[in-house]
């Protein structure tokens, strides 16, 4: 069953390149982030695709959230954070791509075990995707517990978009 608005999100640990101005074309050593221990306290915007680089994450849903992160934060929010199935060195390829800088914390769940707890993943094996693909979500997390939730229902960029997140703030 997938998560539901109210539900506490799973302790679980993803990993990601730590943003680094210094060393912009290369990516830095990947590091573990437990969710229950960054979000704690403090309220994220989370979006999910099913894969860096692929069409409708790079045309749509990505450019959204690198353009509009500042004004999302602008409403209380702490952190505005990106996840996909890919490895973080592709993740951080992929905001470098849209010129996230810090803006968007580029997360991956390449193990799929976020996804799994929260029950939100496709199996992308007839596209030569893998098992295990994020589906595409959007989620407000306030101190852990999800305040809003939107799952696309089919292809394309509806209520994961930045635009429907922003009004649900």
């Amino acid at each position: 069953m997938a998560i539901q608005v109210g539900d506490t999100i799973p302790n679980t640990v993803l990993t990601y390149a730590p943003y680094n101005p210094e060393h912009a074309d290369v990516c830095s050593v990947p590091q573990p982030m437990n969710t229950h221990d960054a979000f704690k306290g403090k309220r994220v915007v989370l979006f999910a695709v099913p894969g860096a680089f692929t069409p409708t994450c790079s045309e749509t849903h990505m450019p959204e959230y690198a353009t509009r992160a500042a004004e999302i934060k602008a409403k209380n929010v702490d952190i505005v954070a990106c996840v996909a199935s890919n490895d973080p060195f592709v993740m951080d390829a992929w905001g470098k791509a849209h010129g996230v800088k810090d803006s968007v914390l580029m997360l991956s769940d390449a193990n799929g075990e976020f996804g799994s707890a929260i029950g939100l993943v496709n199996d992308g094996t007839k596209m030569r995707m893998g098992p295990i693909r994020l589906a595409r979500f959007a989620m407000i997390i306030n101190d852990l517990k999800v305040e809003y939730l939107g799952v696309e229902p089919a292809r394309g960029v509806t209520v994961s978009g930045a635009a429907s997140v922003i009004a649900k703030l």
